[in-house]
């Protein structure tokens, strides 16, 4: 647990044609690597890269055409590197071709849900595994994502989840939990979220938050994706403030500004 007391930085990094924000701008392998590389300048503690879009809406993309694109940036990047690299994805046979090739984490948006072989991949290579939140599927999750009390419901999702993979094999110290911002919530719910993020720590695990540009962000400042920077980086602090250990985010080094700033006033004696 002590590895993640520290706040750290999970860069994104999207070789594909449609995810919300960049899609397109990495989808060729040398533009990935380049993209990867700034994000290391940048200050970057860790490097999330994914195949398939989990944008709101999004179609699936089959297993041949996500090892497509993320295996060769995998391996160019591993031999550049020397940071974590994150598989984000679903599928456990690209979870394991992709540690094969260099990676150290898994990523999962279904939290073992998807594939049942998954449990199995995180188990062989004893990485940290990201169990998150999210109602539905990509392709339907914002159609109508209703809760009774969503802070308490996800914080019951994430403990089943917990167990279930403990159960399973995967030691306590690998485990990370990820509310899920944007994934099946409507913008109240995702506020709320964030408000109560400290709610999550008494489930004893490092928790990662995900609020980069979202359209929750959109919705509060009636923006769109490319004008969203200064709400995100308010949502981080207030997300820090509340407990999170590890920010996934688009602009790395704006964020490191923050939370150098907000490490400052926080360490302050």
């Amino acid at each position: 647990m002590k590895k993640y007391s520290a706040i750290q930085i999970m860069g994104i990094l999207n070789i594909t044609p449609d995810s919300f924000y960049d899609g397109g701008k990495y989808y060729k392998k040398e533009a990935a690597i380049r993209q990867g590389l700034r994000l290391v300048e940048e200050g970057a503690d860790i490097i999330d890269l994914g195949g398939e879009s989990s944008r709101p809406w999004a179609k699936p993309v089959c297993k041949k055409e996500e090892l497509k694109r993320v295996i060769p940036v995998i391996e160019a990047l591993r031999k550049k590197i020397k940071i974590p690299i994150s598989i984000d994805t679903y599928k456990s046979e690209v979870a394991d071709k992709a540690l094969k090739a260099g990676a150290n984490f898994i990523n999962d948006i279904s939290a073992l849900r998807m594939d049942k072989k998954m449990v199995a991949v995180a188990r062989k290579y004893d990485v940290p595994l990201i169990l998150m939140h999210m109602q539905g599927t990509p392709r339907i999750m914002q159609k109508r994502p209703i809760y009774k009390d969503v802070v308490s419901e996800i914080y019951d999702f994430l403990k089943e989840r917990i167990k279930f993979a403990q159960k399973y094999g995967i030691k306590d110290d690998k485990i990370i939990i990820d509310p899920g911002i944007g994934f099946g919530k409507t913008v109240k719910h995702n506020l709320l979220i964030i408000k109560h993020l400290n709610k999550f720590k008494a489930l004893k695990k490092p928790i990662l938050i995900g609020v980069s540009r979202k359209s929750f962000i959109g919705e509060v400042l009636n923006l769109t994706e490319k004008e969203r920077l200064e709400g995100t980086l308010a949502a981080v602090c207030v997300s820090i403030l509340r407990g999170a250990n590890i920010l996934r985010v688009h602009d790395v080094k704006a964020i490191k500004r923050a939370v150098e700033v907000v490490k400052a006033i926080l360490h302050c004696a």
